[in-house]
């Protein structure tokens, strides 16, 4: 089993210590697997071949989501071949069989090719490449691509969250009423949608606004960002949200359950908040019944 080097000191903070990857780290593996899967996929916009359901009417595949999996798998396989892979196309349709296998592999990758499959589908510009890195079930590494936009979100657990090697933060706001919120539209019918609309009723007069963009992971990096000030769907997986988590975490904020309960990589239900009004948003949902438990 090859040694990851990730480079941290922990004794130097990321303010005294430049971000520099190692062009050797699994870092710099999942960021060039980023950058190349992206810039294919963006050359494939409005020209898919293939398009296919999976668990639902509104749950969307197509040649590319597959294409660039196995691209990405190529990639970081190459150079990690004894890591385990846990990619979305590679998963039956909800299920959670294979996080329940995996979650405490030695080195487990945990990828989304194309989070926001509707969105490119359509052309509407806001979907992302999402790779994450487990050691024994804890992130660490996050790296998510927007490749529209050429926007690399890049997180290592001890070292920070970096955007184009600037450090990223999450937004200040203290209570829901001055924050904008993000949610989602679950393509799980019978069970996560009707529970998110139920969230978002509750939170609707309670914020500032909502804002619903159809891509998991590129909310959870906006809020690392501070873009959003938070984050609430039911129904998630792992490939949707691992990336993200680490970027926010990284970034000083706050990703749990939507209990309050510390993430864990089997999480489904979760809040994402810059961590000043984290329990008024739990609290929220819990109020409304909305938190999937």
């Amino acid at each position: 089993m090859r040694t990851l080097n990730l480079n941290v000191n922990p004794n130097i903070s990321p303010e005294q210590d430049p971000y520099m990857v190692s062009s050797k780290s699994p870092t710099a593996v999942a960021i060039n697997a980023a950058a190349k899967t992206g810039q294919w996929i963006k050359s494939r916009l409005g020209n898919i071949k293939e398009l296919d359901i999976k668990q639902s009417a509104q749950d969307l595949v197509t040649d590319v989501d597959k294409g660039a999996e196995l691209m990405i798998r190529k990639l970081i396989l190459t150079h990690f071949p004894d890591h385990a892979f846990l990619g979305e196309e590679g998963v039956e349709a909800a299920s959670t069989e294979p996080m329940d296998a995996l979650e405490d592999a030695e080195y487990l990758w945990i990828v989304d090719p194309v989070d926001g499959t509707t969105n490119f589908v359509q052309g509407f510009p806001y979907f992302c490449i999402s790779i994450a890195l487990a050691h024994h079930g804890e992130l660490i590494i996050g790296v998510i691509y927007d490749p529209m936009r050429d926007e690399m979100f890049v997180a290592e657990k001890g070292r920070g969250a970096y955007m184009h090697g600037t450090p990223t933060a999450v937004s200040s706001e203290d209570t829901l009423a001055d924050s904008v919120i993000a949610i989602g539209f679950n393509p799980e019918r019978d069970f996560a949608l009707p529970l998110n609309l139920k969230g978002m009723q509750a939170l609707a007069p309670r914020t500032r606004s909502l804002r619903a963009m159809g891509s998991a992971a590129m909310h959870l990096a906006y809020v690392a960002a501070g873009r959003l000030s938070g984050y609430y769907e039911v129904g998630l997986n792992s490939w949707d949200i691992a990336a993200g988590v680490l970027l926010i975490q990284e970034s000083g904020g706050k990703v749990t359950d939507t209990q309050g309960q510390a993430f864990h990589l089997g999480a489904r239900h979760i809040v994402a908040t810059n961590g000043h009004m984290h329990q008024e948003l739990i609290q929220v949902i819990e109020e409304a019944g909305a938190s999937g438990y």
